[in-house]
């Protein structure tokens, strides 16, 4: 098996329960590794025999647009569109960092991670 990660893809959302985060938004870092046998997309250099990277971060992006109440939603509803895009992968990997959280305390991010 073999592994493609996009990392580090850089979204402003308006994902929170406080109605205030609605309207402000924040920023967000999503990374994905998507688990897959890309031995013929090396072996023939074709892109219809892996994942698309450029499909992916729209993926997220899209799914970033869509505000929720929590990053374990917002990260569930990318991972289900990933898996639903990408059938050759047998196995996602999705984490959703919300970078400077408004809790009440010095922390930089929180963040979820869903995978199978």
């Amino acid at each position: 098996m073999h592994k493609i990660e996009v990392n580090n893809i850089k979204v402003f959302s308006n994902h929170g329960c406080m109605e205030e985060e609605s309207l402000i938004g924040g920023e967000y870092i999503v990374d994905v590794h998507l688990y897959l046998d890309f031995t013929l997309a090396a072996e023939n250099d074709d892109l219809n025999a892996t994942v698309d990277y450029v499909r992916v971060n729209e993926i997220v992006v899209e799914q970033m647009n869509i505000r929720s109440k929590l990053i374990e939603h917002v990260g569930l509803r990318i991972h289900n569109a990933l898996k639903n895009e990408f059938e050759l992968c047998e196995k996602i990997y999705v984490k959703v960092t919300k970078v400077a959280p408004p809790i009440n305390g010095d922390v930089d991010n929180v963040a979820i991670i869903i995978e199978d």
